[in-house]
């Protein structure tokens, strides 16, 4: 997240990682090139009127070696500002004041375009079991089915998209039902299913779906003996 304005970026960083994502913010231009380079980010969001370097040659900077998703925030409404950001290879322009609601559709419309692997390449293999996202079919490396749920199966599928990266219960919660989903409902949701553990080989002993606690779930395709849960 990228933006001068201290105020924004506190407001946004919020919202987003109590949904669940990671953020990491820059003042200026240089800033946004460095912590682009150092974190590799899924999502980036650019103001344009930055100090140092503007925003649409930082546009530029990345998409010389990066294809993450770009969405420009800023006051620049001219068309021909829009048209320079998104020629410079920005994704989406919105301009301020916006809503909330309204960046993180973007967000999400954005992810789902930048990953085209996940959807053409659906199976994932493990030492144990095999998990086709397409076909929604979990079996073991016999050919026997586990038959999971429709929350069951959401939960997984969250996880296994999500490969290695540490998703929080509420983010896993309002992913399986919803943003409807109520603060008041979360704990009786989170008794009913929420739980991946239960598809592992042998629950006591988790290798694949492993708990960090008071924190969330992380999917790990591949482990070793030393790995702890």
């Amino acid at each position: 997240m990228v933006d001068a304005e201290p105020q924004i970026v506190r407001a946004l960083a919020i919202n987003l990682m109590a949904l669940g994502y990671q953020v990491d913010t820059a003042a200026s231009g240089e800033e946004a090139l460095k912590g682009a380079a150092d974190h590799k980010p899924d999502a980036m969001s650019l103001d344009l009127g930055l100090p140092g370097i503007d925003g649409v040659e930082v546009i530029q900077g990345l998409r010389g070696w990066s294809s993450a998703p770009i969405i420009v925030l800023t006051v620049r409404e001219a068309e021909a500002d829009k048209i320079e950001a998104l020629d410079a290879g920005a994704d989406a322009y919105v301009t301020k004041p916006f809503g909330i609601g309204e960046l993180l559709a973007r967000l999400r419309a954005a992810l789902r375009r930048a990953a085209p692997a996940d959807r053409e390449q659906p199976t994932v293999v493990t030492d144990d079991f095999v998990i086709d996202l397409g076909a929604k079919t979990f079996t073991d490396r016999e050919g026997h089915e586990t038959r999971l749920t429709p929350t069951e199966w959401s939960v997984v599928e969250s996880l296994v998209r999500n490969e290695s990266k540490l998703v929080s219960q509420l983010q896993l919660l309002k992913e399986v039902w919803g943003p409807q989903l109520r603060t008041r409902d979360q704990q009786s949701a989170s008794v009913h299913g929420a739980d991946p553990t239960q598809t592992e080989p042998d629950p006591a002993h988790r290798r694949y779906f492993i708990t960090e606690p008071g924190m969330g779930y992380r999917f790990i395709r591949s482990y070793s003996d030393s790995d702890t849960s």
